[in-house]
């Protein structure tokens, strides 16, 4: 069993990887800001997980986090694309600065490998009809996406000029327990959200547009069901393979919620890419092709979490939020 550190360990996407590794007897170090008393996420009595409180901007906290770790999991982003787009010096300031500082203390402290989830649906930055594959042209179109590149390419620095191991997993659209029901990233929890507020969803663009939407678990168990065993390449795909627009997607949560839904058309935004679905083959051909959770299943499951959440808020108060 190894020891892991996971950065941005109380968000979504990292507290389903510090679940995961717990559950497979891992050692993890969970880092965080976790300024309130109790994780919003994580537990804070599991025997494999050690709260670290920390933050990401702060290299002396990085420093004392990676003290004994084999595998270091890179799960935090200052920025969202919509803020990354509203100040794109915010990438650069922060995530890109401080992921090269990451790979610097990664070498001094020996890591053997540091893994990094990049953006499926930003970096390729092209309208292309078929699945995007590894291999092609990644040019993003926005702050974000450029962002999550340059990173990707200090990691091919560090790889070849220092001999730091790193594993990049570019992720499709993750959705699905914990993740924010409010704010701009993450169209199935805010729409469902929306939904049972009796709001209407708004949808920029002719609701045309094509993403690649894979539940949080079968994202996460593809992420630890690769991250220590030998690796051919250094990026791999991480999505459901099949497409949706956004007009089946909003007729399919209309099946799950049993209710009325509006839909509010909005124009396009100039940095929106129309059509996104990552060819996950290679994954497939090294590591097994995984199963996955139908859509249908994985947005009655987040339906369930989106009104379990609301009806706490209601008790405790916290209308909005």
């Amino acid at each position: 069993m190894a020891n892991c550190l996971v950065l941005g360990a109380d968000g979504f996407i990292g507290s389903h990887v510090v679940d995961a590794l717990a559950k497979a007897g891992h050692q993890v170090r969970a880092f965080d800001r976790l300024k309130s008393p109790v994780p919003l996420n994580l537990p804070t009595d599991h025997p494999n997980i050690q709260l670290c409180p920390g933050d990401f901007l702060n290299r002396h906290d990085l420093d004392v986090a990676l003290e004994d770790m084999q595998y270091v999991f890179h799960f935090v982003s200052t920025t969202n694309p919509a803020a990354s787009a509203k100040d794109p010096l915010i990438d650069v300031d922060t995530n890109i600065r401080m992921s090269v500082v990451l790979m610097q203390l990664c070498v001094e402290h020996n890591v053997k490998r540091l893994i990094f989830p990049s953006t499926g649906g930003a970096i390729y930055g092209r309208d292309l009809s078929r699945p995007l594959r590894e291999n092609d042209l990644a040019a993003p179109v926005s702050p974000y996406g450029i962002g999550k590149l340059a990173i990707e390419g200090y990691l091919r620095y560090f790889n070849q000029s220092h001999g730091l191991d790193t594993l990049v997993f570019r992720l499709a659209n993750a959705y699905g327990e914990r993740q924010n029901v409010v704010g701009s990233q993450g169209a199935i929890p805010i729409f469902l959200n929306l939904i049972e507020q009796g709001l209407p969803i708004k949808v920029f663009g002719d609701g045309t547009m094509v993403r690649d939407y894979v539940h949080i678990s079968d994202l996460v168990g593809m992420i630890v069901g690769a991250f220590d065993g030998h690796h051919q390449f250094d990026t791999y795909n991480v999505g459901s393979g099949v497409g949706v627009s956004l007009n089946e997607l909003i007729d399919s949560l209309k099946q799950v919620t049993r209710g009325d839904v509006k839909v509010e058309y909005l124009p396009a935004r100039p940095t929106d890419v129309q059509h996104v679905v990552l060819d996950t083959a290679r994954y497939a051909k090294e590591f097994g092709k995984p199963q996955m959770m139908s859509l249908a299943q994985g947005l009655e499951e987040t339906w369930h979490y989106v009104v379990e959440r609301a009806k706490k808020e209601h008790r405790h108060g916290k209308h909005g939020l």
